[in-house]
Parts: C-alpha cells; structure tokens; sequence
C-alpha cells in the first residue's frame, strides 16, 4: 500500500473519531442536565481504555517506573512520545477538553492525529486500579501551571454542575380556592379566573367606572359652591375684634352661668352644640364688612387691605364647635378664633393686631380701654329694623368719639355760651383726635380704592357724622379738622342739641358710636343698633 493512501485512512480514521466523540459528548451533556448518569450500555459502546502488561491504565502523567505521580510539569517532547501511546476513552477525552483553553485543545488534535503502536486488549475479568490519591493533586498542579485562567473557569463551572439543592418541600396546609378568595382583592380575583374573557373584563371595568364618576358629578352638582377666599395676611389687614355674646344672641347660656355656674353651662352648650345660636347685636355690622370684602377682591382680585374678622371669647374650648356650627351655617368668613377658657381675651388684641373691639361686656370693653385699644360695647335695638346688605353704613357721634373731650369739660364746667365762644375763637386749630379716628381713617382708605375705580356713586362704604353740635357755631371747626386730617366724611349731620333717634332711623346705620348712654338710649327705642364709647377714653389713646 502506497504512502499516500496510508495518510488518507488515518485522516478518515481520526476524523470517525472526532464525530463519535461529539456525539458521545452531546450525550453526557444532555445527561448532566437531567441528572441521569450514561447507561452501562452505551459506556461498554465506548473504546476501552488501554492498560500495560501489569493492568494499568496507560496516562501520559504517570511515570513507568513508579505508581506516585511525578512532581514537576512533563516536557513537549515527553508528552508528545507519552500520548503517542495513549489512547483514552471518549467520556474522559471531553470532559477535559471541556474545561481546557483553546490553545490546548488544538495541540490535544495534533497529538491524537500521531500514530501509535497498537497495544494488547484488556482481559474482561480484569478491572482498572483505582489511581492514587494524589493523582487528582498533580494533574491540577500541572494544569494551574499550563493556565490557570482557564483552570479557575473550570473549577467554577464543576461546582455549579456538582451543586445540589434539598428538595423543596411541599406546603404543609392546602387551601381550597374558596379559603384563599377572602385574602385577595376583587380585582385580582377577577383577573385570575379563567372563564371570563379579557374583552368582558375591561367592559365591565368601564362601566364600573363611569357610574362611579356620574355619582360623584352629581353629589358635586348638589353640593353648593365652597370656594372660600383667602383670609388676608394681619400686617395688612384692619381686624375687628368681636366677642361671641356680641356676634351671637348667647343671653340663655349667660343666665345658666350666672345662675348654676360653669360646669352647667358647658353642659348645656356641649348638648345644644348642632343648636344654631341666632344673630346678636353685631352680626349686621359683620355681614356688612364682608360685603366690602367682596367687592374689592372683584376689583382687586390681589387686595390684601380687608377686613378681618377675629372671634374673640373666653368660653371653653369645648363650645367652640357650636360657635364654628353657627358661623358656617350663617356662611360668615371668620377664620381666626381665640377661646381662652374663662381667662380674659384681652391680652391677645394685641397679639392680634386689633383695630377695633366689639364686645358685650363692658368691663371688658374698660380693660381693652386700658391697653389703648379703641373699643366699644354693643347694644342691640328694641325692635327690628331693615338694613342695606349692599352697603356698609357706620354714623359717629363727634365729641368724645372721633374728636377728643376737650370741649365737653369746657362746657360741663363753664356752660353752653362759654364753649361757643372757645370755638370760634379756635376755629382754625384742629381738634384733638378721638379713640375712633384710626377706624374712620380704615374706611376712608378703602372709599379712595373704589374711588380710583370710578366707583364713589356705587361705594359700598359710607360714613354719617351725627353730633349734637350746632353748626354755626361750632360746626366750623369740626369740618376743617376733618379736612387738616385728609379725612372726607360722606355726611355731617348737626342737631343742635336734638334727639338722634328719628335721624339714626333714617340713615339705619349697622352700627353707630356715640360716648353719651343718653343718646344710646334713645337711639336702641328706634331699633338702631349703638356701641357705647366710655368717656374719657381718648386720654389713653392719645398717650
């Protein structure tokens, strides 16, 4: 046989060798994934492994002389002459062409391409020796020194292979879909059954849907309109103080005070508190005031120079919601309240920035006197009357009120005459400010805004000065004071000594401030609600 046709049967030999060892390698692999070792079947369809003369299987490792493996790494020209007489199986062939770089197995396919002399077979009743112990140690030693980037990849990828998980086990309790329905939502439990198509589901959330928001739009359509302003910043603000027994009729509730003391009385307001306490002397008055709130925030939608209104009370904090109940239900836009639970509220008006302070106890109104706060106390009128709800209305008597007292003393101690005659002689001195010239100054401000609007005809503010001062004697002085001041009063009304009650009835101011209980008597027989102005008053306030 020629030489060339040599060279082609070994080519055609190494490479049936090559496709049986793929294919006994794809088998291990799909083996290794099941968990099932090769049968002994397709292990005896394996070559066998070649052994020496003693039974021992031929490796390329081991020395000839002695069964202990040799210490240092096998030269190229000793693994070559070695593994020409080697020839392994093909499970042990994969599975270290597996875990070796790519390098290694091209010179592995160079070496098995070599031919080697043929070697006696295996006798069937002779098994292989186990190898020694430290076989498994020097063949990794060799191998680490080869390469041992390609080594640690081995090593990771055997103990992921090795790795075996403890069986899970299986729940000790089985609820039927019954039990377990409660421990899910409705919507899950929808989305998990089976029987009802996607389509019919989305429907059927739809139409959940739709009813729900036609339900919420009409309780909304129903629902009256709860846009509530803003309340403007204090700093800016011109805050009148009222009491809760001005705000409100509360005379039922004081009599159980005085007659069977605090605890019932708190007893009777925590069992009447849904009970709407109806309007009391200064409730017009406070009406009147948002009235002016709101047409300037239609012209000034920014304007932060309002009123604002402060509930200011000594009762518990437990009436409170009484309180609260009645001014929601009469819509009134008191947002700051101060209960004080017996102790006087008056230390806090100037915590509040008070302007002015209403109330119906006048021992009270004397301590807001005393701090230099105007104040005045409130009387409500024998009968009813009709009031302007598109115009606040406020009347001042002159002396003593929004002018100081100076010229009362003179007239208490030296008559009628004698005070004319100190009139005209000082009719171009300006009087001495009163407790309530701030006030009128307050609302001579807010008129010039709707003045710059082109709106003095349709203002909703206007002012009445209702003296008992004649005016050709001592009118004079009054009206050029008021113009020293920069301070325009809308209507001057002098009696001459006249009662003010058939005026007061025409005008039907919300309320009006004279220092005289003469006058606030007369005036509550005509229905005009009146707040007293103690005498004396403007000492403090000038100091």
């Amino acid at each position: 046989m020629s030489q060339t046709s040599l060279k082609q049967k070994k080519k055609n030999d190494t490479g049936s060798k090559n496709s049986k060892d793929s294919i006994d390698t794809e088998k291990r692999k799909d083996s290794e994934k099941s968990g099932v070792r090769l049968s002994t079947q397709e292990s005896q369809e394996s070559p066998l492994l070649k052994t020496d003369s003693r039974g021992y299987v031929v490796r390329s490792q081991w020395s000839r002389t002695s069964r202990s493996p040799s210490t240092r790494a096998p030269s190229v020209d000793e693994t070559r002459s070695k593994s020409a007489s080697l020839k392994l199986p093909a499970s042990s062939t994969t599975s270290r062409t597996s875990s070796t770089s790519p390098s290694q197995q091209d010179s592995q396919k160079e070496l098995s391409a070599q031919p080697s002399p043929p070697t006696p077979p295996m006798p069937l009743d002779s098994s292989p020796p186990t190898p020694p112990e430290s076989y498994s140690q020097s063949r990794r030693s060799s191998k680490m020194q080869e390469n041992p980037e390609a080594w640690a990849h081995g090593i990771a990828r055997d103990s992921m292979q090795l790795r075996e998980y403890p069986p899970r086990t299986p729940p000790t309790e089985w609820k039927s879909y019954a039990q377990r329905k409660t421990t899910y939502s409705t919507q899950l439990d929808r989305d998990c059954l089976s029987e009802l198509p996607r389509q019919q589901q989305l429907e059927e959330e739809e139409e959940e849907d739709e009813a729900y928001w036609a339900s919420v739009r009409t309780l909304y359509e129903k629902t009256p309109s709860c846009s509530r302003p803003r309340p403007p910043k204090p700093k800016h603000a011109i805050t009148i103080a009222v009491s809760s027994r001005a705000l409100f009729n509360m005379v039922d509730g004081r009599k159980i005070f005085e007659e069977e003391g605090l605890e019932k009385y708190m007893e009777y307001q925590l069992t009447n508190e849904n009970v709407i306490l109806t309007p009391g002397p200064a409730f017009r008055f406070v009406k009147a005031l948002q009235h002016v709130n709101a047409r300037l925030r239609e012209l000034y939608p920014n304007e932060q120079d309002l009123f604002d209104i402060v509930l200011m009370t000594n009762n518990h904090a437990q009436v409170g919601v009484r309180l609260i109940n009645s001014v929601n239900h009469y819509g009134l836009l008191i947002d700051r309240f101060c209960l004080t639970g017996g102790k006087s509220p008056i230390g806090y008006l100037k915590a509040y920035l008070t302007n002015l302070y209403l109330s119906a106890d006048s021992e009270k109104v004397q301590e807001a006197i005393q701090e230099g706060i105007a104040s005045a106390t409130m009387f409500d009128g024998a009968k009813d009357m009709a009031y302007c709800d598109t115009q606040l209305r406020v009347a001042f008597d002159g002396d003593a009120v929004l002018f100081s007292d100076e010229s009362e003393h003179i007239t208490k101690e030296h008559g009628l005459d004698k005070f004319f005659q100190h009139e005209a002689l000082f009719e171009n001195k300006p009087l001495a400010q009163g407790p309530l010239k701030g006030f009128l100054e307050d609302l001579g401000r807010l008129q010039k805004k709707f003045y710059a609007k082109d709106e003095r005809l349709l203002c909703p503010i206007r002012t009445y000065l209702v003296t008992a001062r004649s005016a050709a004697s001592s009118g004079a002085r009054v009206l050029k004071t008021l113009r020293r001041w920069g301070l325009e009063i809308d209507e001057a009304l002098f009696l001459a000594g006249a009662p003010k009650g058939p005026i007061l009835v025409k005008i039907r101011p919300h309320i009006f401030f004279d220092d005289h209980m003469f006058h606030i008597e007369g005036a509550q027989k005509f229905g005009t609600i009146t707040a007293h102005v103690p005498y004396g008053i403007n000492q403090k306030m000038n100091n």
